[in-house]
């Protein structure tokens, strides 16, 4: 089942399911006769606005992301909390103000009606959903190419046990050892050495690479990981390697099998949803009340040096995405023509006059904020860089294309912490701290980031 399907029968049963539950909650308090009204409610708009709010609220909460091979009774578990707190908004919201609710006290259970019926309309469509998508499993449809890497008693025993629970939906095509493969020594079972893991990926479409080194391989995990960071390939590890990422995993255990997902997405979907939304406001309004002085800055951008009042130049964004980021010149005009890509110092005397006072009060970066009207940054983030140190950096430093994993930001961690890039040991030591936030992404993370950032400027503190 593509994820495009997936989430077309979502919409669809949710909305017969969240509907049926509003005529059968309207039917049980309005038309039996039991309840004495002073006033009918109508019935057709009143069911359309609570749909749309219960489709507001899964999609906030992550509801109708992709599922695969999940238990059902945590998508139970997960709508069970939503529908609690659900009930409660409405309760304040809509029955508290409602004539007929306001009769009797006795009649508050009236809520705790419509919870129950809607839990079991809702959950029951979606068990159905889910059963039908195991059932594609188990036949065989949907289902995704794995690897093993390692070729040990471990990894014989994840492989038995993964062919054992077929509703897992995975299928081990073989195993990828570290060294000592050769056509000498060759094993059906064994597809070959690591070094080969980017042309066995792709011969054999795998979507999900198992690692299971034993005790003595523990030191080459991180260029196991390393070589296995494709885009949409998940990567999962045996619970006893753990202290290897050292926070960077979170344990999932499906079907009785323990593994740990390397780098999940932190970040709950309704987080991420309210992040944007943010992004988009602030960014509106910082540009509205900051147009007169972006005018004034122009004007002294031309009076000050020849060249356009704008910067352009291509940066990496999420995913490995190029686009080109904006900001007010604050360097002479083609400043890189003979040098080539460089790192900006702390006194480059490419920085114009203007550039000067611009980079210290950091009004060079208020163009930005249109880059974050189109989705192409964000107010928090790691920042993004050109794709010549992107590629430069990833052969230096393991994991560095792990920042491209989030939407790069007009401030970040690292901003706040350090200054700017001067050295192989500076991108060293930011990437720490990107990293830090990757892990640690919250909205009370960017609160955070976005405080400092303004006592940073006002206090004309880092660099």
């Amino acid at each position: 089942m593509t994820k495009s399907i997936e989430k077309i029968l979502l919409l669809t049963i949710d909305f017969i399911t969240i509907n049926l539950a509003y005529i059968l909650y309207f039917y049980f308090r309005v038309e039996s006769g039991w309840f004495q009204l002073i006033l009918k409610p109508e019935f057709i708009l009143p069911m359309f606005v609570i749909y749309f709010y219960w489709c507001f609220i899964f999609l906030f909460v992550g509801m109708y992301r992709t599922w695969f091979a999940a238990s059902r009774f945590d998508e139970m578990t997960t709508l069970f909390k939503t529908s609690i707190w659900g009930v409660l908004i409405l309760f304040f919201l809509i029955f508290i103000d409602d004539i007929s609710y306001q009769q009797s006290s006795a009649q508050r259970y009236l809520i705790f009606i419509y919870w129950i019926i809607f839990l079991i309309c809702v959950g029951g469509g979606r068990l159905l959903i889910r059963s039908f998508q195991r059932n594609l499993l188990l036949n065989g449809i949907g289902r995704r190419k794995t690897v093993i890497i390692g070729y040990n008693n471990k990894a014989i025993n994840v492989k038995n046990e993964i062919d054992k629970a077929k509703a897992l939906g995975l299928d081990i095509v073989g195993f990828v050892v570290l060294n000592g493969y050769s056509d000498k020594n060759r094993n059906e079972e064994i597809l070959g050495s690591i070094k080969d893991i980017e042309n066995i990926i792709n011969k054999y479409n795998v979507k999900e690479v198992i690692i299971a080194l034993d005790n003595h391989e523990h030191d080459q995990m991180l260029e196991v990981i390393t070589k296995c960071d494709f885009k949409d390939l998940t990567i999962k590890i045996l619970p006893d390697l753990y202290e290897i990422i050292s926070g960077q995993a979170r344990t999932n255990q499906i079907y009785g099998i323990p593994l740990i997902e390397i780098n999940p997405q932190l970040m709950p979907e309704w987080e991420r949803k309210i992040k944007r939304i943010i992004d988009i406001i602030i960014s509106l309004l910082f540009l509205t009340f900051t147009l007169p002085l972006s005018l004034i800055i122009a004007f002294a951008i031309k009076l000050d040096s020849r060249g356009p009042v704008f910067y352009l130049q291509e940066r990496v964004g999420k995913d490995e995405k190029v686009f080109k980021i904006i900001k007010f010149r604050s360097m002479i005009k083609n400043a890189e023509e003979e040098s080539g890509p460089t790192w900006a110092s702390k006194n480059d005397p490419r920085v114009t006059r203007v550039g000067k006072i611009l980079r210290r009060l950091r009004l060079d970066e208020i163009p930005q904020f249109i880059n974050v009207l189109l989705g192409h940054m964000s107010l928090v983030g790691p920042r993004p860089e050109r794709p010549y140190f992107v590629e430069e950096l990833s052969k230096q430093i393991p994991l560095y294309k792990r920042r491209l994993r989030v939407k790069p930001g007009i401030t970040g961690w690292a901003q706040v912490k350090h200054k700017y890039d001067e050295s192989i040991e500076d991108v060293k030591k930011k990437l720490q701290y990107d990293i830090f936030y990757i892990e640690n992404m919250s909205l009370r993370m960017d609160l955070k980031i976005l405080l400092h950032t303004i006592a940073v400027v006002l206090l004309g503190k880092g660099h």
